[in-house]
């Protein structure tokens, strides 16, 4: 990285105020769509400033132009360049390839057979099983992959326009924050453990005892509380969104399946997850007759945004480490959980990962709380988006509030910090 331009207290402030405009406008954004409805004239540019996907990619181009002027554009660019981008690179093709039919079609027949042998109404059974298994499934397949999967089972039950408002952000508060917590059964699947388990000799075996079954205890009292106050809204899968109508082979399931382990296996190498990216989509169009459009689209939007933030990220680490490094251990959960809310937490980790000296139980604290606080708003773990892109068609105004994402998350953000602070 450059120092000169990074170390530069004139840059380092505006690097502050740009990135806390960014974050005052993912809070306006549904205030945005509203004026794009009342001012059709300007509504192009009123909606392109409600995509939530688009603020920090919007705002990280400010910072660039800012460096530019104040420091010349040879400095900006080799910032801009300096960062590493891989993780923006990886949701987007782990998004792309989840959200395909075959993968859906093939994980939606495997949950039905379970759902229909419980006794239970298989609405309710199914939407448990998205807000809870598929959370819990994300340690294996990153949590990216899990939140692309249960947003696409849930919209057409539970996130769709007739659906009383207030109950589906009660819903989305459960899942952003399950899929946060649910990662950390294994070392690899969630971007604030993944950047501290080789620094911290963190294996999976670790988190499993450490976290994992914490977790999952916080996970399975989240949705089934949720599930059991939406069940009277409960009912079948409309037939034009049911993807199980629709026959695929199963060996075009399991070509696709086989690209998606890949591409979570070769998470860290880009060349090669886009390079085998590139192969998916030419087998997509050989067997075009089994495939819905793929969400292209909503994947480069997530890439952008995620991109936005490492960009603005990068330049707030001289006031996050003081505070995360200053605290003990019982503050740093809690404040590892604010924080959490207005950064990003795999940054807020990565910056206890350069902590010399850290204790154990510091160390525990601050991932608890970083994990624990990753469902109060968009930018506080990276698949968030990722259920934005996908879920706000079900919204009013087809816009997820920031205000309502984070009321719905409270009470299982509280869940959450109870399982890993006095279990």
């Amino acid at each position: 990285m450059n120092t000169d331009i990074t170390h530069s207290a004139t840059i380092q402030t505006i690097g502050a105020i740009i990135f806390g405009i960014a974050l005052v406008h993912t809070f306006c954004a549904k205030f945005f769509e509203s004026l794009a409805h009342k001012h059709p004239s300007h509504g192009g540019l009123f909606h392109l400033l409600g995509e939530v996907e688009v603020v920090f990619g919007f705002w990280a181009f400010v910072l660039i132009a800012c460096m530019a002027m104040l420091a010349g554009s040879t400095q900006a660019i080799a910032y801009a360049e300096s960062r590493h981008y891989t993780e923006p690179l990886f949701v987007f093709v782990v998004m792309v390839v989840a959200a395909s039919k075959p993968v859906l079609v093939a994980v939606q027949n495997a949950l039905g057979a379970v759902a229909r042998g419980v006794p239970l109404p298989t609405p309710v059974v199914l939407a448990w099983m998205g807000l809870a298994v598929v959370p819990l499934l994300g340690s294996f397949i990153t949590e990216p992959a899990a939140m692309t999967l249960a947003a696409l089972m849930l919209a057409p039950q539970i996130f769709r326009p007739e659906m009383p408002e207030r109950t589906k952000y009660a819903a989305l508060g459960v899942l952003f924050v399950n899929i946060s917590i649910g990662g950390t059964l294994t070392s690899y699947a969630a971007p604030p453990v993944l950047m501290i388990a080789g620094a911290w000799n963190w294996d999976s075996a670790f988190m499993a005892r450490t976290f994992g079954w914490k977790a999952t205890i916080a996970v399975v009292v989240n949705a089934t509380a949720v599930v059991w106050m939406l069940r009277k809204h409960l009912g079948p899968v409309p037939a034009e969104t049911n993807t199980n109508a629709v026959h695929v082979p199963w060996f075009v399931s399991a070509v696709h399946l086989a690209f998606l382990a890949a591409v979570v296996t070769l998470a860290h190498h880009p060349v090669l997850f886009l390079g085998l990216f590139l192969f998916f989509l030419g087998y997509t169009q050989a067997y075009e007759r089994f495939q819905a459009p793929l969400i292209l689209k909503e994947g480069l939007l997530v890439g952008f945004f995620l991109a936005g933030l490492v960009l603005l990220g990068g330049m707030q680490q001289w006031w996050l480490q003081p505070i995360v490094s200053s605290l003990a251990p019982t503050a740093l959960f809690f404040g590892a959980l604010g924080l959490t809310a207005i950064t990003d937490n795999a940054a807020l980790t990565y910056l206890g990962s350069l902590i010399e000296g850290m204790s154990d139980p510091a160390k525990y604290m601050l991932v608890a709380g970083a994990v624990t606080g990753g469902g109060l708003t968009v930018i506080a773990n990276a698949p968030n988006p990722a259920g934005v892109a996908l879920l706000k068609k079900g919204f009013a105004e087809q816009s997820i509030g920031a205000g309502g994402l984070l009321l719905g998350a409270l009470l299982p953000t509280a869940v959450a910090a109870a399982a890993f602070f006095w279990l």
